[in-house]
């Protein structure tokens, strides 16, 4: 598989560790700050952010039920696999390259899904974080 230009594939343990971090610390480090992530967040998620919008499914139940989307691809990008799938039957049996836009549209938003996902994890490690560093000074100052 050919790198960009200037860049080198990453081989050995420094890929593992990339690929497992999360985990690895889960189970070898420190477990109490590491959050589950097959749970939902536990803090407020205005806390720090005030004016922070929740985010809204754009495709109902009914549309991703009417459509047939397998349930792996009911997410907030839902819209865009529908506009996807449709185009692929529209053009049929050339729906190799004419749907090239609504297949990026697709994946884009897939992304941009999983980016912020990791932004909540992070965003749910640190502020375990801080929580145990809050409980550990108020134990040193009870303590004396």
């Amino acid at each position: 598989v050919p790198c960009a230009q200037g860049s080198q594939p990453k081989q050995g343990a420094e890929s593992l560790a990339a690929m497992g971090a999360h985990l690895g610390r889960r189970y070898l480090g420190e477990s109490e700050v590491e959050p589950d992530p097959s749970a939902l967040p536990t803090f407020d998620p205005h806390l720090g952010f005030p004016e922070r919008k929740e985010r809204v499914m754009i495709a109902t139940h009914q549309e991703m039920s009417e459509a047939q989307i397998p349930y792996k691809f009911r997410d907030y990008c839902a819209h865009h696999y529908i506009m996807w799938m449709k185009c692929k039957r529209d053009k049929f049996p050339f729906s190799i390259n004419g749907c090239k836009h609504e297949a990026h549209e697709w994946n884009y938003c897939e992304h941009l899904d999983y980016v912020m996902r990791m932004k909540e994890f992070e965003r749910e490690r640190r502020l375990l974080s801080r929580k145990k560093r809050i409980e550990e000074q108020e134990k040193i100052t009870i303590e004396t």
